[in-house]
């Protein structure tokens, strides 16, 4: 943390807005702040909004690890049950309120039927506090890099594993690469999306009934993005967050679009740089999509270390994708067409390739309040000497990249012993 670059975004992070609607309805940074701001643009919601902030506050107390006290180990059954949507229909009968306090669920893929925990996951750590990367979130990789090499790690780069291979009793016994480098160990932790780890295995190393569970699991909807460098001085910094709905009655349903009615909801966030003046470089724009939209390319590959041309009928695919998203950016943005210097874009097939997820999901996999220990995975397998860990074993994200991995370690040098060296240190 002591050697990341890292700016905090205004009191005011998000900001949540609608076509036909004039207001800028915000969330801002701190739940006295928070409650107060709300309250503010709904007064006579003042005992809906203290009663939210309260169950958001209780819910993370609930979740296991969430807190790195040790002191809850299983999931609050009531919370993993009931719909966030749901909840907010108890809470109040004011529906500008209730979608406002979804309105950032761009952050987990929110539908109807997201469990109130992951909605409350989400939103918690950002009312603490809501911070960007100053030159870019590549930083946090070159830190754990660095940790890992001070001790006595070895780091591989563009090394894609593609096999395991097993000693005579099954157990795993070394990685090996695409480049065809042979990597032993005694542990092996996987990362990566689980469905694509266990089609590694051929079928050892791993019980089947556990694979055919994380087989049937559904994979969140995927993504499509553009990234836009400004000219210089053209468009102004902006220090908080967009999310836009072209309708509130969509909030939940924004993934289940048309091809006339997409971008039904996107995300606006900028890039800061060192010394950040009053002028913007770049920002990008994220939006919802189906895999299946891109799915007539899918048997072609392309990241940086890899590249290859997809072809000119996906090239046009973007082109088309890329105006349309800017006629519904430049409603809220007249002038930002005159100030692109030049634009990047990224769909499903991007967040596969780069990513490792199936079929390029954004967050891992669906969490359904209908069946919510469904989309919860063990780190443990069957295999001794095999671990899962990342967004797809029980939280997505940032938030659950980092909570994963202490559940992973945990299983494997004891979770009193790990949470202690983790208090011990931030004490220090």
């Amino acid at each position: 943390m002591d050697n990341l670059k890292l700016q905090q975004l205004d009191k005011k992070y998000d900001v949540i807005t609608f076509d036909n609607d004039a207001v800028e309805y915000s969330h801002t940074q701190g739940y006295q702040n928070f409650r107060e701001n709300l309250k503010a643009q709904f007064p006579k919601e003042k005992e809906t909004i203290e009663a939210y902030c309260k169950k958001m506050q209780e819910v993370c107390e609930t979740f296991p690890l969430y807190n790195l006290d040790g002191k809850t180990d299983g999931y609050d059954k009531e919370n993993l049950r009931l719909k966030i949507s749901d909840y907010l229909d108890s809470l109040t009968n004011n529906y500008t309120l209730k979608v406002v306090l979804a309105g950032s669920n761009f952050l987990y893929a929110g539908k109807e039927n997201t469990p109130l925990y992951v909605h409350a996951l989400s939103v918690n750590s950002f009312i603490k506090s809501a911070w960007r990367c100053v030159d870019g979130g590549s930083q946090i990789s070159r830190q754990l890099i660095k940790k890992i090499k001070k001790f006595g790690g070895e780091v591989y780069k563009h090394q894609e594993v593609v096999k395991f291979n097993f000693d005579k009793n099954d157990e795993i016994e070394s990685v090996i690469t695409k480049e065809g480098k042979v990597v032993k160990g005694d542990l092996f932790i996987s990362n990566i999306e689980p469905k694509r780890t266990i089609e590694m295995l051929e079928g050892k190393g791993i019980r089947k009934a556990y694979a055919n569970r994380i087989d049937k699991v559904e994979s969140m909807i995927s993504g499509f993005s553009i990234h836009i460098v400004f000219k210089p001085q053209t468009f102004k910094y902006i220090n908080y967050n967009y999310y836009h709905f072209k309708d509130p009655k969509r909030v939940w349903n924004a993934q289940d679009y048309t091809d006339s009615s997409w971008p039904e909801a996107y995300l606006v966030s900028m890039g800061v740089r060192k010394n950040q003046d009053e002028w913007a470089e770049n920002l990008t724009a994220m939006t919802y999509m189906r895999y299946d939209e891109v799915a007539e390319w899918e048997d072609t590959f392309n990241t940086v270390a890899q590249t290859s041309d997809r072809g000119a009928s996906y090239e046009d695919f973007k082109n088309q994708k890329t105006e349309q998203f800017l006629v519904e950016l430049e409603k809220k943005f007249p002038n930002i067409r005159d100030c692109i210097k030049s634009i990047y874009t990224a769909s499903p097939l991007s967040y596969r390739d780069y990513i490792g997820s199936n079929e390029g999901a954004m967050y891992g996999y669906v969490k359904d309040a209908d069946n919510p220990m469904m989309s919860f995975l063990s780190p443990k397998t069957k295999s001794n000497k095999l671990f899962f860990t990342g967004q797809s074993v029980n939280m997505h994200g940032i938030l659950g990249v980092t909570i994963s991995g202490v559940l992973t370690c945990s299983h494997i040098i004891g979770k009193e012993k790990l949470l202690d060296a983790i208090n011990n240190s931030l004490i220090e």
